[in-house]
């Protein structure tokens, strides 16, 4: 059996830690995933004057305070990117971009804003041909024609993994780092435009060429909140929530950037600890009702 915790927090910036320290005093059972570099908008920050009590703070200096926090805490950070949630009844499955499972009963959204808009016919070939993890789809992709949009280096090994498995593999990088892939992928310099096709996946269209492939994999630095959890509410990219950062999803949760302006990081952090208690509220209603 998997091991379930009593919530899963994605996102390593300031609301994401806050709602993990928070559980953690709760004597919840917590997973965090992000990154264990932590939040690169705080890292970049040449100085903030607003996070109370530390005036003229810098973004590194304060990613660092952060850093020892968890430290302090013995909170891990799992770096495994979730690439969707799925409810369970009583609980979540999240599946990871390494085809892992996790399971808790509790979810917290606080990966920061997306602002990415999805391609023409993006959502219409969605699972007809679009994914967003290579690793997990690839088998179905056996001695088949793909396309993989990288939005970074780290992105290259998907493709390395899929040349393996597919009859021919375009990787489309959308980055300035140099490409650094085997003669078993055709690197494209070009910039995707749309998605084709009639029944499923048919051709990725790009500025100045066609590619004719059977499925096309876009792998974004984050995965934009709708597609992460099916049946999530979502206004202009932002989560829906109310004053307990309580989601239209049971046992669901978001915080942060995610849920709109001001994009600040203090009302971040406020609001990581306002989903954090109210995550162990839901828990102990839930315990209450078992009794």
């Amino acid at each position: 059996m998997e091991e379930r915790y009593d919530a899963a927090v994605i996102g390593t910036g300031p609301a994401g830690l806050s709602a993990a320290i928070t559980l953690k005093i709760r004597n919840k059972k917590v997973i965090l995933f992000g990154s264990k570099n932590l939040s690169g908008k705080v890292e970049k920050a040449h100085e903030i004057n607003n996070y109370l009590g530390l005036p003229a703070i810098s973004g590194e200096e304060l990613g660092k305070r952060f850093a020892e926090h968890l430290q302090q805490m013995e909170i891990e950070i799992t770096e495994d990117q979730i690439t969707s949630i799925y409810a369970m009844g009583d609980y979540h499955t999240l599946i990871s971009k390494t085809n892992h499972s996790y399971e808790a009963s509790t979810v917290i959204l606080a990966t920061g804003v997306h602002f990415g808009k999805p391609y023409p016919g993006e959502e219409e070939f969605l699972g007809k041909g679009v994914s967003y993890c290579a690793t997990c789809d690839a088998p179905l992709y056996k001695n088949k024609r793909v396309a993989i949009i990288g939005s970074s280096p780290r992105e290259e090994a998907e493709a390395e993994f899929m040349a393996e498995i597919a009859s021919r593999v375009y990787y489309i990088p959308l980055y300035k780092e140099p490409v650094s892939l085997g003669d078993s992928v055709r690197v494209v310099e070009d910039r995707p435009v749309s998605i084709e096709g009639d029944q499923k996946v048919e051709k990725l269209i790009l500025k100045n060429q066609k590619l004719t492939v059977d499925g096309v994999f876009i792998l974004r630095e984050s995965v934009s909140p709708a597609q992460l959890a099916p049946g999530l509410a979502v206004e202009q990219n932002h989560v829906v929530v109310n004053r307990s950062m309580e989601t239209n999803l049971k046992g669901f949760f978001a915080c942060g950037d995610i849920t709109g302006m001001p994009y600040q990081y203090i009302k971040s952090a406020g609001e990581g600890n306002v989903a954090a208690l109210s995550a162990v509220a839901y828990l102990d209603q839930k315990r209450r009702e078992l009794k």
